[in-house]
């Protein structure tokens, strides 16, 4: 993950060893943060140093509990960290906080992000005020959004009355509405169909392509981090054990996998099989079965050798390459792209008071943890 400067260069700071320049929106430099004292204290964030250039969308992946929630807040001002500086967009945001966060926005999973006594647009509207933006002067961009997103027909319709997917996509619509420089969406897809996934998707691609948005993007749908992201950065145990481009992240797993189907492979060969190589799964078919061998290039060899040795038929041989999940397990040995830490948001409820307030994170300073 990237954090870095927009127009004003960081100067001096660092990010993995990385020098910053003027290309960054968002620097992070030597983060911790610890929670309690004495034997039960927790570090949640533990000398995180990254940085996320502008105009690109970064991943931050990180099984529960990796800190991955606190450092989100910690950027965004929510949680003060114990040591270490952030710049967003060339401030640094504990000597001007209030510049620091003028262009920044965020969409907190399991917070309240929109009015829902409020219709769409009105709270595009509201949200743009807040953010210091005259809402005609960008009236255009709402409507561009609204039909960029599918939310035109619904744009009078109070909020509380839309579905859950769509109650997402209106989130999106009023981190976007004002023109923030930097956003942060925390399980942006969550709740959406399918369809309404790859939309968002387009316009996240579409909105740092065309008009520099930063991203920096969190979500368990490894497929969506895999198409949107430029950059993934996956946290554990409170550190960045990984921070590179996902096709430099797939390579970096060297071992693939064949997927191999013959009437031959009986239960004893495939035991053979399995005593000189990695056999890691087993179907088990009418007649024969289909096993899959992880190997590298010269096991691939090896392998078929030996099925030729025991004039095995081959009906069907299929490579299976590693893909972003299997880079996170081998990482982290953990099975799941992990919601939030010890610090994540608890969950909105759908009261109907008319005092509830969203939790906006930096631009409403609302959303500090509970």
């Amino acid at each position: 993950m990237t954090v870095g400067t927009g127009e004003a260069a960081a100067s001096g700071a660092e990010g993995n060893g990385r020098a910053v320049g003027d290309g960054d929106a968002v620097v992070v430099d030597g983060l911790r943060k610890r929670f309690g004292s004495g034997p039960d204290a927790v570090t949640a964030v533990d000398g995180v140093s990254l940085r996320v250039e502008r105009g690109s969308v970064v991943g931050l992946l990180g099984p529960n509990g990796a800190g991955k929630t606190t450092l989100i807040k910690c950027v965004l001002g929510m949680v003060l960290p114990d040591e270490g500086s952030v710049e967003l967009l060339g401030t640094d945001v504990a000597s001007d906080p209030r510049a620091a966060y003028g262009r920044v926005d965020a969409m907190l999973e399991g917070a309240r992000n929109d009015y829902w006594r409020l219709t769409v647009r009105e709270n595009l509207r509201y949200f743009t005020t807040i953010g210091g933006v005259d809402p005609d002067s960008v009236a255009d961009r709402h409507d561009r959004l609204l039909r960029r997103l599918g939310l035109a027909d619904r744009a009078d319709t109070p909020v509380r009355e839309l579905s859950r997917g769509m109650k997402q996509k209106v989130s999106l619509a009023s981190v976007l509405a004002g023109g923030a420089e930097v956003v942060f969406l925390d399980e942006p897809t969550l709740g959406l169909d399918v369809e309404s996934s790859r939309t968002l998707q387009r316009e996240l691609r579409r909105l740092a392509e065309e008009e520099d948005l930063t991203v920096v993007l969190s979500s368990h749908d490894m497929d969506v981090i895999e198409t949107v992201c430029d950059r993934v950065v996956i946290v554990s145990d409170g550190r960045v054990v990984a921070d590179d481009t996902v096709d430099r992240l797939l390579r970096t797993d060297a071992v693939s996998a064949v997927r191999v189907t013959s009437p031959d492979l009986d239960a004893d060969l495939v035991d053979a099989v399995g005593d000189r190589f990695e056999v890691t799964d087993v179907d088990p078919l009418d007649e024969g079965a289909r096993i899959e061998v992880a190997v590298d290039g010269a096991g691939l060899y090896d392998l078929f050798a030996f099925l030729r040795s025991r004039e095995v038929r081959l009906h069907g041989v299929r490579t299976v390459e590693p893909d972003l999940e299997d880079v996170f397990v081998s990482l982290t040995g953990i099975e799941d792209g992990g919601g939030g830490d010890g610090g994540s948001d608890s969950a909105g409820h759908e009261s109907d008071s008319a005092g509830d307030e969203p939790d906006r994170g930096p631009r409403t300073r609302r959303g500090a943890d509970r």
